[in-house]
C-alpha cells in the first residue's frame, strides 16, 4: 500500500496536502473568440484582432474547434461532459488585460468531474479526482525587460484559448505532483489537445498547497504558487512551501490565505498578494455570448474520434507483447515512444520482432543514448526501422549481443544501417561449427593447468574458456555454440 511522505517537525509530523490548477493552451489555429493566429514566437503584437484588443463594439464569436478540443479532453479525462454551459466575465485589472476582464467559466463549467489514475515508483497507483475543467481565455503578456523605466504589453497572448483543469486536493508531496503533470501531460499530447510544452508558456500550473498534523482530518490555511513553469519548479515550490508554512505554524504564526510566486534564483517562494475569493472577481454571465449548448450525438461524434490513450496502451503492451508493467509504462509515456516502439516490433521477416528484446533495445539502449544527448525520440538518428535491422541480425544470429552494441554506437555516429555497418567491418558471427571447434582445441591447448583445475573441480574457470575462445575470434563466434562445445569437451 502506498504511504504518504511525512515532514518532521519539532511538535510532531505533517503531511502536505496539494491540488493543482493546470492552464493547458488548446491546440488550435486560432484564438478562442477571434480569428487571430495562435503561433508560438511571433513577433510582439503581431498576432492581434481588434477582438483580442478590446476596441469598442467589438464582439467575440466562440470557435467551435476550442470547444470541441475540450470535450475532447474531458473524455480523455473520463469526465463528466455538461451539455449546457456558461461564459462569464472574471473582472479584474491588469494592463495586459485590455478588456478588464478576462472571459471564463465559473459556476457552469464545460466539463465536470473526472479522474487520473497516477503511476507511482513503487509499481502502485493511484487515482486523483478532476474537479472540473473549464475554457477561458488568456491575458496578454507584460514585458517588463526591454526597458530599464516601462513595461512593455504584447498582446499575442490575448485571446488564446485555454483549458483549466482543476485537480482536487489529492495530492500529498512533490513526486505524486509530479507524476500527475506527467500524467496529465502524456494525456493532452495523445489526444492532441495540448502541446504540453511548459517552456514555451502551453502549459502552466498553479500550485495549491497546505499543510496538517498526520491524521487530521481538517485541511489547513492554503497558500497557491502561481504560474510555475517546469515540473522540476512544482516539485521544488511544494518542498519549499510546505516547510516555510511548517516552521511558521510550530513559531507559533498563522498561515494566511495568500498568492505567492516561485523566485528560481533564490529557490523559495514569496508573497504576491492576498489570495482572492471567486466574490473578489464579481464573476457574472458575459452578456455578448449565449450559453453553449450540444446533444449527445456531439459528444458521441468526439468520443468516436479518441485514440488508445496511456492506461489502455500500458494494458495491451503487458497482455499482447508480455512486457513488465514497468516497461510498459515507459513505453507509453509519450505518444512517440510508444508509437516508434511497435514501428520496430511490426517488422522483420515474420511480420512480427520479438517484443521482449525489442523494449530492450529501444527503452535500455536507445532512450539511454537520447537522454544522455539531452534528445527526443523524435531526434533520433536512429529510425524504427534501422533498430528493427539491428534486431534482426541478433535474432537470426548473424551479429551476437555484444557486437551489437558496437553497431549501434556506429548507427547513433553515422546513421547507417546495421547491415551496412556488419559487412563492412567484418562483423558477421562465426557460427561454423568446425571453426569454432579448432578455436576451443587451440585455448585448451594452450591452457593445460587451467584445464586440469577445471576438471579438479574449479568449474569458475569455464568463463575463463570462453572468454579466451571469444578474444580469439575477435567477439565473432556464436556465444552459444561456444559454450556448447566447450563444455562437452570440458565435461565429456
Amino acid at each position: 500500500m502506498t504511504t504518504h511522505p511525512v515532514l518532521k517537525g519539532d511538535t510532531g509530523d505533517w503531511e502536505m496536502v496539494i491540488g493543482l490548477e493546470v492552464h493547458a493552451q488548446v491546440i488550435s489555429e486560432a484564438k478562442l473568440f477571434s480569428g487571430s493566429a495562435t503561433e508560438f514566437g511571433s513577433a510582439p503584437n503581431s498576432q492581434v484582432s481588434l477582438v483580442d484588443a478590446a476596441m469598442p463594439g467589438m464582439l467575440p464569436v466562440i470557435n467551435e474547434k476550442c470547444i470541441e478540443q475540450a470535450v475532447r479532453t474531458g473524455l480523455g479525462l473520463k469526465a463528466e461532459i455538461n451539455k449546457f454551459s456558461v461564459f462569464d466575465r472574471k473582472n479584474y485589472f491588469y494592463a495586459d488585460l485590455p478588456q478588464g476582464y478576462q472571459i471564463s467559466q465559473y459556476l457552469q463549467p464545460i466539463v465536470g468531474k473526472g479522474e487520473i489514475v497516477l503511476d507511482l515508483p513503487d509499481g502502485e497507483t493511484r487515482t486523483v479526482g478532476i474537479t472540473r475543467l473549464h475554457l477561458e481565455q488568456d491575458a496578454g503578456k507584460s514585458l517588463h525587460d526591454q526597458d530599464p523605466t516601462r513595461t512593455f504589453v504584447d498582446l499575442n497572448r490575448s485571446g488564446v484559448a485555454l483549458m483549466e483543469i482543476v485537480s482536487e486536493p489529492d495530492l500529498r508531496g512533490p513526486e505524486e505532483a509530479a507524476a500527475y503533470l506527467r500524467k496529465l501531460r502524456a494525456i493532452l499530447r495523445y489526444l492532441g489537445t495540448c502541446d504540453g510544452n511548459m517552456e514555451e508558456g502551453s502549459m502552466r500550473c498553479d500550485v495549491n498547497i497546505s499543510v496538517r498534523k498526520v491524521g487530521d482530518n481538517e485541511y489547513g490555511t492554503r497558500c497557491e504558487v502561481k504560474n510555475v513553469n517546469s515540473i522540476r519548479y512544482v516539485m521544488a515550490a511544494i518542498d519549499y512551501e510546505a516547510r516555510r508554512q511548517i516552521d511558521h505554524i510550530e513559531d507559533g504564526g498563522t498561515v494566511v490565505q495568500e498568492t505567492r510566486l516561485w523566485d528560481t534564483g533564490r529557490g523559495e517562494t514569496r508573497p504576491m498578494r492576498d489570495k482572492e475569493e471567486a466574490h473578489d472577481y464579481r464573476y457574472f454571465p458575459d452578456p455578448d455570448l449565449l450559453p453553449l449548448e450540444f446533444d449527445d450525438a456531439f459528444i458521441d461524434g468526439i468520443r468516436a474520434t479518441l485514440p488508445e490513450l496511456p492506461d489502455e496502451k500500458k494494458e495491451r503492451f503487458v497482455t499482447h507483447y508480455g512486457l513488465s508493467v514497468y516497461d510498459a509504462g515507459v513505453l507509453v509515456a509519450e505518444r512517440a515512444r510508444a508509437d516508434f516502439y511497435e514501428a520496430v516490433v511490426s517488422g522483420g521477416p515474420n511480420g512480427r520482432r520479438d517484443p521482449k528484446i525489442c523494449a530492450n533495445w529501444v527503452i535500455t539502449e536507445l532512450f539511454g543514448a537520447l537522454n544522455k544527448g539531452g534528445h527526443d525520440i523524435d531526434e533520433s538518428p536512429i529510425t524504427a526501422d534501422q533498430l528493427g535491422g539491428l534486431v534482426d541480425l541478433i535474432t537470426d544470429d548473424t551479429i551476437s549481443g555484444r557486437i551489437a552494441k558496437d553497431v549501434f554506437a556506429e548507427m547513433l555516429e553515422t546513421g547507417h544501417d546495421a547491415a551496412a555497418i556488419v559487412d563492412a567491418k567484418g562483423l558477421r558471427q562465426v557460427t561454423d561449427t568446425g571453426a569454432i571447434e579448432g578455436e576451443i582445441d587451440t585455448v585448451l591447448a594452450a591452457n593445460q593447468d587451467k584445464v586440469a583445475e577445471y576438471k579438479g573441480g574449479k568449474q569458475k574457470l569455464f568463463g575463463f574458456f570462453v572468454g579466451q575462445v571469444m578474444k580469439a575470434t575477435q567477439g565473432k563466434a556464436n556465444p552459444k555454440l561456444v559454450n556448447e562445445i566447450l563444455r562437452s569437451k570440458l565435461d565429456g
